[in-house]
């Protein structure tokens, strides 16, 4: 069975909000560049009550264990890492599918990115997570940005991952 969403970038809020996402019901996937952080993750779900979430061993066994349209949640250091991470990513990606940026990036890099995956089809939305590590992992604040068409697929998981009151 394919995973509902993708999260790539497995450090603490990576590894976090991909846990929070699969303790909400939502199969997940996880990536990173160091396979240790995979295999931490997906032990670190089993310990938490054998939660739906899976590991990859590179980009492209990331891309192909979610369902399309995929939806792929980055948390990667802001600047180059994320446009190396875009790079490595969208070329096993298909017009429709979304990237979401959940780092702090300056709004300029943003926009860059969203008007560079345009000719692709690939929506790309900026989502600020606020909360830190717990927050990440038991309900952040979210604030996506980002084409109507996009939200409207990632509506479901982030209205459920998010903070409640």
């Amino acid at each position: 069975m394919l995973c509902d969403v993708g999260l790539y970038g497995l450090a603490v809020m990576g590894q976090n909000f991909a846990l929070n996402m699969a303790s909400k019901g939502f199969k997940v996937c996880v990536g990173n560049r160091s396979p240790s952080k995979v295999e931490l993750t997906v032990n670190r779900a089993k310990e938490e009550g054998s939660l739906p979430l899976v590991g990859s061993s590179g980009p492209e066994d990331f891309v192909k264990q979610l369902s399309k349209p995929r939806k792929i949640v980055i948390l990667v250091m802001a600047g180059k890492p994320v446009d190396e991470t875009i790079a490595n990513l969208s070329q096993y990606l298909d017009a429709g599918d979304v990237i979401v940026d959940g780092g702090n990036e300056w709004f300029h890099n943003t926009l860059r990115r969203a008007k560079e995956l345009e000719p692709k089809g690939i929506h790309f939305v900026g989502m600020g997570i606020s909360g830190g590590e717990e927050g990440a992992r038991n309900g952040p604040s979210l604030m996506p940005g980002g084409p109507k068409a996009a939200y409207d697929l990632i509506e479901p998981i982030i209205s459920k991952c998010a903070a409640q009151v």
